[in-house]
C-alpha cells in the first residue's frame, strides 16, 4: 500500500488479475485501432503554422491568463493532504517532466518507469510506489487528443493495469498545460471517479498537492501559473499543511520551472518560490532540502549549503542544451526587486546531462536536421525567397510588366522589410519573454542582411537562366517549381548556420535545439526514502531511446503492451546523491 485512503475500484478484478483497474484488452499489433491511441511523431517546432499558433496561444495566455485562471475556483474542491508510505516503511518515488512529445522518447521513459525493477550501474531500483509528473505533460497544446496520444496513451501502454503495490500519480501543471486555462489538466489528473492513469491511480484533488512521506519528509507541488502570484486558496491550503510541519521535517518542493536558473536573465522569476518558502515553510522551522523542476529539457543539479536544485525535464520533449548553463548562480538573485527576499546564497553546478561537450556536438546537428525535421519551415523560406527574387528581378530588369504582372508582384521594399524584421524578431521571439539586448538586434539584423544577400545572389543566378525571358506567367511558375525548393533548402542552411553562431552568444539556443527535435538523452529521477529519513536520488539516463517496437509476448495484465526490439540501456547520469 502506498497511502492510507481506500481507492475506488469501479471494476471488479478477474481471478488472477491485480487489484485495481482491470486491464484493457491487450493489442495484437501496433495499429492505432489496437492501441487505442495514435503514436505521434515529435512536434515540428519550427513548422510555420505551429509557430503562429504557439505565438497566438502565448499572447492569449499573457493577455487573458488571469481571466482563464481557475485556481480560485478550486477552492470548492476537496483540500486533501495525502500520505504515501511503502510496505517496508520507506518509499520509492519517481519524478519525470516534459513528457508528452514524440512517441519513441515518451514511451521509452514510460516503459522504464513501468518495469518492476531496473538494474542501473549495479543498483537494483524497484518500480516506484509514487510517480510525480513535473509539468508540460503534453505538447504543443493542452488539447484532449494531444493528451490522449502523447501522454495518457503511452503511459497506459507502459503500465496497463494496477500492480499490487498500487502506485499513485501526482502532477504539477506546466505552461503548456495552462494553454487552455487548465481545463484538460483538471479533467485528467483531478477527478472524483475513474481515478486511473494507466496503472497509476491519480492522487490529487487540486492542481497543487501536499504529500506526507516517510522519515519526516514532505512533498509539496506548487502551481504558480508561469510565475504569477500564488492564489489565495492555494496559500490557504499550504498554510494548513504548514500547521503539520516542524523543525524535524524536510521538504521536497516540486515547481513548474527552474526559476533559480531563469533568474540569471530574469531576476524576478524566482520571486514567487522565494515568497512561498519564506512565508509558508520557513516559519515552521522545516527545511526545503530539494527543489525539483522540469521545463528545461535536460538534467542539471546545483548544490548549495543545505539545498539541492535539480532540473530534470527529460521525459520525452526535445533536448535542451546544457553547455550554456552558468557554473554558479545566486539564489535568490542579488538584483531581485523583492523587498523582503531571502538571504542570497551561491549554488554551484555539480552535474549535467548530457555533458557540455556532447551538448555542443548536438548543436551541429542543426545543419542536416533543420530541413528534415521542419519541411514546412523550409517551404516557408522557399516561398519568401521566391517572392524576394521576383521583386529584385523586376527592379533589376526595370520591367513595368502588364497589369496582371503588377497585380501578382510584391514591392521590393515590402519584401526587404519583411525579411529584415522577420529575422530581427526571430532572434528574440515575443513569446520568449525577457529583455531584448543589443546582441539580439545585432545578430538578428545581421541574419536578415545575410538572407537579403542570399536573395540578391539568387536573383543574379536566376537572371542568367532563360526562365526570365519566357512569356508571363511561365517565369512565375518556373520560379515556384525550380527556384522555390532550391532557395528554401539553401536558406534553411543559412538559418542553421545563423543558429549555430547565435547559440555561442546565448541567442536562439531554444530554436537551435527545438529545430532538431533530438529524441535521445532522456532522463528521470528515481528516489528512495528509507524509514530512517535518508533520501537517495538516482538520476537515470537513457543515451538512446528505442525507435522500433513490438508487441510484448508477456500477456500478464501489468506487462507493457510494447517492448523495444533493441533493449534500452539506462545508466546513471551521475552517482547517487544522498540527503540526510
Amino acid at each position: 500500500m502506498t497511502d492510507d485512503r481506500p481507492h475506488p475500484d469501479p471494476v471488479s478484478a478477474r481471478p488472477g488479475e491485480p487489484v485495481g483497474e482491470r486491464a484493457a484488452r491487450r493489442p495484437r499489433s501496433t495499429d492505432p485501432l489496437e492501441l487505442g491511441f495514435t503514436p505521434r511523431k515529435p512536434v515540428p517546432w519550427l513548422a510555420p503554422f505551429l509557430l503562429v499558433s504557439t505565438g497566438i496561444r502565448t499572447l492569449l495566455a499573457m493577455l487573458f491568463g488571469a481571466y482563464l485562471d481557475k485556481r480560485e475556483l478550486q477552492n470548492s474542491l476537496e483540500a486533501r493532504i495525502e500520505r504515501q508510505v511503502g510496505p517496508d516503511g520507506g518509499l520509492w518515488l519517481d519524478y519525470v517532466a516534459d513528457l508528452g512529445d514524440g512517441f519513441n522518447a515518451t514511451y521509452s521513459v514510460a516503459y522504464l518507469l513501468a518495469q518492476p525493477e531496473l538494474e542501473v550501474d549495479g543498483h537494483r531500483l524497484p518500480r516506484a510506489q509514487t510517480l510525480v509528473m513535473g509539468g508540460d505533460q503534453v505538447y504543443p497544446s493542452a488539447a484532449f487528443e494531444a493528451y490522449e496520444d502523447r501522454c495518457k496513451g503511452p503511459y497506459q501502454a507502459a503500465l496497463p493495469a494496477t500492480p499490487p503495490e498500487r502506485p499513485t500519480l501526482f502532477a504539477v501543471p506546466g505552461n503548456h498545460d495552462w494553454y487552455d486555462g487548465l481545463t484538460a489538466f483538471l479533467r485528467l489528473f483531478v477527478r472524483s471517479r475513474d481515478r486511473h492513469f494507466g496503472g497509476w491511480g491519480t492522487g490529487q484533488s487540486r492542481s497543487y498537492f501536499a504529500v506526507e512521506l516517510p522519515g519526516n519528509w514532505w512533498l509539496l507541488g506548487l502551481d504558480d501559473q508561469s510565475g504569477s502570484y500564488l492564489d489565495d486558496p492555494q496559500l490557504a491550503y499550504f498554510d494548513t499543511v504548514a500547521g503539520k510541519l516542524g523543525p524535524q521535517h524536510r521538504v521536497i518542493l516540486a515547481v513548474p520551472a527552474p526559476t533559480w536558473v531563469k533568474a540569471v536573465d530574469h531576476p524576478t522569476a524566482y520571486d514567487s518560490i522565494d515568497y512561498f518558502i519564506r512565508t509558508i515553510i520557513a516559519p515552521t522551522g522545516a527545511q526545503v532540502r530539494l527543489l525539483i523542476s522540469g521545463d528545461l529539457h535536460h538534467y542539471a543539479r546545483y548544490a548549495g549549503p543545505d539545498r539541492q536544485l535539480i532540473t530534470c525535464g527529460s521525459g520525452g520533449a526535445y533536448l535542451y542544451p546544457t553547455h550554456k548553463l552558468p557554473e554558479r548562480i545566486q539564489v535568490p538573485p542579488k538584483d531581485t526587486l523583492a523587498r523582503r527576499a531571502s538571504l542570497s546564497r551561491p549554488y554551484d553546478l555539480k552535474a549535467r546531462y548530457p555533458d557540455a561537450a556532447r551538448s555542443r556536438r548536438y548543436g551541429w546537428g542543426i545543419l542536416p536536421r533543420l530541413p528534415l525535421r521542419n519541411p514546412g519551415f523550409t517551404t516557408l523560406l522557399g516561398t519568401l525567397h521566391t517572392l524576394l527574387m521576383l521583386a529584385m528581378a523586376g527592379v533589376a530588369t526595370n520591367r513595368a510588366g502588364t497589369s496582371e504582372q503588377r497585380l501578382f508582384s510584391v514591392p521590393l521594399v515590402l519584401m526587404l522589410g519583411v525579411t529584415l524584421l522577420g529575422a530581427a524578431f526571430f532572434a528574440k521571439p515575443p513569446s520568449a519573454g525577457g529583455k531584448r539586448h543589443a546582441r539580439h538586434w545585432i545578430l538578428g539584423v545581421t541574419h536578415g542582411l545575410a538572407q537579403v544577400a542570399l536573395g540578391a545572389a539568387g536573383t543574379w543566378l536566376w537572371l542568367q537562366l532563360p526562365f526570365s525571358d519566357w512569356p508571363w506567367p511561365l517565369p512565375v511558375v518556373a520560379a515556384a517549381v525550380v527556384y522555390g525548393p532550391i532557395s528554401g533548402l539553401v536558406a534553411s542552411q543559412l538559418v542553421a548556420a545563423y543558429l549555430l553562431i547565435a547559440g555561442t552568444f546565448g541567442v536562439n539556443l531554444n530554436e537551435l535545439f527545438a529545430g532538431q527535435g533530438i529524441e535521445d538523452s532522456k532522463a528521470f529521477l528515481r528516489m528512495r526514502i528509507d524509514p530512517d529519513g535518508s533520501l537517495t536520488i538516482y538520476p537515470v539516463a537513457v543515451d538512446r531511446v528505442a525507435r522500433d517496437w513490438q508487441v510484448n509476448p508477456d500477456q500478464t495484465p501489468t506487462a507493457s503492451w510494447l517492448v523495444p526490439k533493441t533493449p534500452l540501456t539506462p545508466r546513471l547520469a551521475e552517482p547517487p546523491i544522498t540527503l540526510t
